[in-house]
């Protein structure tokens, strides 16, 4: 059966107030019609969790433009000044999370784990209300796992079942991010007949894909 739905249909799933897992890095690998969507029917009140927001106007940038986010989980924020403007006028809460830490957390939700061991932080402000053990004469964080409501991914290729490729460094949280979103909507650049993606070379597979945005339609989304 086909998982092929129109980007207004699958954005139309997002209530207000949903937590977003968001694959990207300087908008590599981002959904960019699904992020064109949500600000296009105006979702408010979401949580996002990706490695960073871009730049203005580019990628999940304008969710932040949009005024779309109100609290953003992600590893930094340097090369977006809308973001650092939110946060410091308290229009946005941001937590920061080192990528490595945000990329194991959001493993540790995906596949059930109850947190993460990391020395990373310890000894700094990030390490502040959070449990830390020791190892072995070690400190170590205790880092909470991560999911969330839904994982909007990019992909290069996706065909009708939902088996996934990506394309170079769009391979970055986006596998990961599709085990810890309770449903997973992909944008692929292309849909191709199932058998085309050889099988070594798919990725996420489509029992973890509920959704693939079609191509694009004639009114332009």
């Amino acid at each position: 059966m086909s998982k092929a739905i129109d980007v207004v249909r699958a954005v139309e799933m997002v209530p207000d107030g949903a937590s977003i897992l968001m694959g990207g890095f300087l908008a590599v690998g981002t959904p960019r019609r699904i992020i064109e969507e949500i600000v296009r029917q105006g979702k408010k009140h979401l949580t996002l969790i990706t490695n960073d927001t871009n730049r203005p106007g580019i990628g999940n940038g304008m969710l932040i433009d949009a005024k779309c986010v109100d609290r953003l989980i992600a590893s930094h924020i340097g090369t977006n000044p809308e973001t650092q403007r939110q946060m410091i006028a308290g229009e946005l809460q941001v937590e920061l999370c080192p990528q490595g830490s945000l990329c194991e957390r959001i493993r540790a939700g995906g596949i059930g784990l109850g947190g993460v061991l990391t020395p990373t932080g310890v000894g700094t402000v990030a390490a502040e209300g959070k449990n830390v053990t020791t190892i072995n004469g070690k400190d170590y964080l205790i880092e909470m796992p991560i999911k969330a409501d839904f994982a909007l991914l990019a992909c290069r290729r996706a065909d009708y079942r939902g088996n996934l490729d990506y394309s170079l460094t769009a391979r970055n949280f986006n596998p990961i991010m599709a085990f810890a979103g309770a449903t997973v909507i992909a944008e692929p650049n292309e849909i191709v007949p199932i058998g085309v993606i050889p099988p070594d070379d798919v990725i996420t597979p489509h029992v973890l894909v509920d959704y693939i945005i079609e191509r694009r339609s004639a009114n332009g989304r």
